[in-house]
């Protein structure tokens, strides 16, 4: 007798969808996140420039992850000795500029590779991820051999979902280049020998096309977060009065990175005065000793003894992404406390007096993390 319980063969081959279609609503329950290649580019020398075409992805542009290899060939013979900023000097320049032109990431390598993320807020958080040795990914280089491994994003999105690039358009897309510094300028004017080669990929994090919803996209779609290395001015002589200033940018300022060097082009602290004062159009808006200034980064960005993260030499990082915390949160931030400019405002940091430089002048360049909205700036939680 034939058995009942059977299910017949049309209701068990009957398709299953994968995922459930949302309602309209808010673009990220309509979108998914996810990844792609998007080039692998091997056997770089030292000094040349990379600058393959991106190629498209159905959706949006959250951000570029890069992973420098650097391969043995030989050995390194002479003098070695990395440069301080190594391994993110890799590339004296990196720059991701739109579809149209206009430059959204551009700088030197320690920067860029290095500073975006730690201050940034757009990749790893306040327990340690936001220092690229402290990832599974990386592998230090060997002062034998030249061979390492770091990984980092080039952040678009600076809140969730906001800040995106179209991605789905071929001819519309953004351009990506990276220049190699020169061998010695990484391990030192004395070394020679057989340098490594580089190796570079480069993936993409994106959120998709919305399934079956006409009419979503990502909150302000056309709303940039620009970062830029710019030269403040004058110089800084040991123990002067000087009031150092930015050059004029405008837009909405999330991260003010001050970055100096001495005149060997090293990193140094001691050219920080002991009070501090940060000026915006004339007025002191921030007045601290390097001690208390130290503690805010310390609680914004997780330095300390609980994580290996330290504040890199001769950086200080004004923070304006603890809208919701005392820390910065990376993409959870409404935006309220972002500092709004426009193209006359006037940044400057007073020395009075600066330390004692053992190699004066120093210079001061600026790091900045700067938002350009599609009309008004969105603030709150746009993407709920």
């Amino acid at each position: 007798m034939a058995n009942s319980q059977n299910a017949t063969a049309q209701e068990a081959g009957r398709p299953q969808p994968q995922t459930t279609v949302e309602p309209a609503g808010p673009f990220v329950r309509n979108s998914q996140a996810g990844r792609a290649p998007i080039y692998n580019v091997t056997g770089g020398s030292f000094g040349g420039t990379v600058t393959q075409p991106l190629v498209a992805r159905p959706g949006y542009f959250r951000n570029f992850r890069v992973t420098h290899t650097l391969t043995t060939t030989g050995t390194l013979t002479g003098t070695v000795s990395l440069n301080a900023d190594a391994p993110y000097n890799l590339n004296s320049l990196i720059q991701v500029k739109d579809a149209f032109g206009t430059p959204l990431l551009v700088g030197d390598g320690f920067s860029i590779s290095y500073l975006v993320g730690l201050y940034g807020g757009s990749f790893g958080l306040g327990n340690g991820t936001n220092v690229p040795a402290n990832l599974p990914s990386y592998s230090a280089i060997s002062t034998t051999t030249g061979a390492g491994t770091f990984s980092y994003s080039l952040p678009l999105e600076f809140s969730k979902a906001y800040g995106v690039l179209s991605a789905a358009n071929a001819s519309l897309l953004p351009t990506l280049q990276f220049n190699y510094n020169t061998a010695t300028n990484i391990f030192g004017s004395s070394s020679t020998g057989v340098y490594p080669t580089i190796g570079t990929q480069v993936d993409t994090d994106f959120y998709w096309l919305p399934e079956g919803t006409a009419g979503v996209e990502p909150p302000g779609l056309g709303t940039t977060r620009q970062w830029q290395v710019v030269q403040a001015n004058p110089q800084i002589s040991s123990g002067a009065s000087a009031r150092v200033q930015f050059p004029r940018l405008g837009g909405y300022l999330d991260t003010v990175v001050a970055i100096v060097r001495d005149s060997t082009g090293a990193r140094t602290d001691s050219a920080w005065p002991s009070r501090l004062q940060w000026y915006v159009d004339g007025v002191p808006l921030v007045d601290t000793t390097m001690p208390e200034l130290y503690d805010d980064m310390a609680i914004q960005y997780g330095f300390g003894s609980q994580v290996s993260a330290t504040r890199p030499t001769g950086t200080i990082a004004f923070c304006r992404k603890t809208s919701l915390n005392q820390q910065s949160l990376g993409l959870l931030d409404t935006g309220e406390v972002f500092l709004s400019t426009n193209p006359a405002t006037l940044l400057e940091l007073n020395f009075s007096p600066a330390g004692t430089i053992s190699n004066s002048p120093a210079t001061l360049s600026c790091l900045v993390g700067q938002i350009v909205p599609t009309g008004a700036l969105i603030t709150g939680l746009p993407e709920l």
